[in-house]
């Protein structure tokens, strides 16, 4: 019988992909001034030997602003390369999965606890707080703290921290970037006309608020080795009228892909809290299929996608090229092995894991 098309082979630029589920970038929030911590070799181990094709590293900041808590890793100079080159080496010594990072700036959603001790936005006086930046000085709800309002001598400074991770990134071996524009971060901020109140060639029309996020991704773009992928995740609504929409999302997915985007994973809200989201399964993919429309190249789809049956029928289907899961495989760290199991594919395991084979699933650890 054919393989089924979860399981199916996809080459990204320099990325040989095994089957069709990749690991989503998840924050951790254990990370010491920017750096890895022994947490992280746990989480990213155990993710490495899961038999899913693809793992993309936490939102990692391009500068200590630019974390969303002081507790978020970082890639803005030699320290925290190094750290995140141990925890690599580490994963790597056990694991072929090609990883991924997912560089990141929080905007005016930096600045917080971790979500454990309430995830409050911590002011400018809190041993961890710091005056949070944004495309226009307007706080996300009333009871936050104003951001600071970018001028352009910081856009420029924020664009080239971006291309300087993109550079210790490649130095590092990691076999692609994902950028980060989704989920009311600051790139996305700069998208909605939510939170983008510019009157400067950087806000308005949507050619200007796609501005600052083109002109990040063309700085990584150049940055990182040519041979290797770069893609974006993208929240394709905020939910929330007169706010960034799937039409918008259209031409902005045009416009990266014209820029040599090599995949492009779509999301949704995050940046407003007024949004009003319809939870439930799969209920992302309606957007990961209309973007898949408008480009040619992959599309990732993400959000309550938990059952293999389900997963297999969206790629089956066209509705998407990829699946990525997040919270489902903290808990399930070996749904991959569940699902191709279930549909009757092969899956690749851990020498030392080969003996748990079950016997009902005689030949599941193949050459997958």
């Amino acid at each position: 019988m054919p393989s089924p098309a979860l399981f199916q082979p996809l080459k990204i630029r320099n990325l040989e992909l095994r089957n069709r589920i990749v690991i989503a970038p998840m924050c951790q929030y254990s990370a010491e001034d920017g750096c890895m911590t022994d947490w992280h070799v746990i989480h990213l181990g155990h993710l490495a030997l899961s038999g899913a094709a693809l793992l993309t590293i936490e939102a990692t900041a391009v500068l200590p602003e630019g974390r969303i808590t002081y507790a978020d890793v970082g890639l803005w100079n030699e320290t925290t390369e190094a750290s995140l080159g141990r925890t690599l080496d580490s994963v790597r010594r056990w694991s072929d999965i090609p990883i991924m990072i997912q560089l990141s700036h929080a905007g005016r959603k930096a600045s917080t606890e971790v979500p454990w001790k309430g995830g409050a936005q911590l002011p400018v006086g809190d041993p961890h707080g710091w005056l949070a930046e944004a495309p226009t000085a307007l706080a996300a709800t009333a009871s936050k703290i104003a951001p600071m309002a970018l001028d352009h001598q910081g856009l420029r400074r924020i664009g080239d921290a971006f291309a300087a991770a993109a550079v210790r990134a490649g130095r590092l071996g990691l076999d692609g970037i994902q950028v980060h524009a989704a989920h009311g971060y600051l790139l996305h901020q700069f998208l909605s006309p939510l939170s983008n109140r510019r009157d400067d060639a950087y806000g308005g029309s949507l050619e200007n608020r796609m501005r600052f996020p083109l002109e990040v991704f063309d700085k990584v773009r150049s940055a990182f080795p040519a041979d290797r992928a770069v893609t974006a995740r993208v929240s394709a609504t905020d939910w929330v009228y007169g706010g960034w929409d799937l039409p918008q999302t259209l031409e902005f997915a045009k416009a990266l892909e014209e820029r040599g985007c090599n995949a492009i994973h779509i999301s949704t809200g995050g940046l407003d809290p007024h949004q009003a989201i319809p939870m439930g399964p799969s209920y992302q993919v309606p957007f990961a299929r209309a973007v898949k429309s408008a480009v040619k190249i992959p599309v990732v789809a993400v959000g309550l996608i938990t059952d293999p049956e389900q997963a297999e029928a969206i790629v089956a289907t066209g509705d998407a090229d990829l699946v990525a899961l997040a919270r489902g495989l903290l808990f399930d760290p070996r749904w991959p092995w569940r699902a191709a199991a279930e549909l009757g594919a092969k899956v690749r395991a851990p020498e030392q894991y080969l003996r748990c084979e079950p016997r009902r699933f005689r030949g599941l650890f193949g050459a997958g």
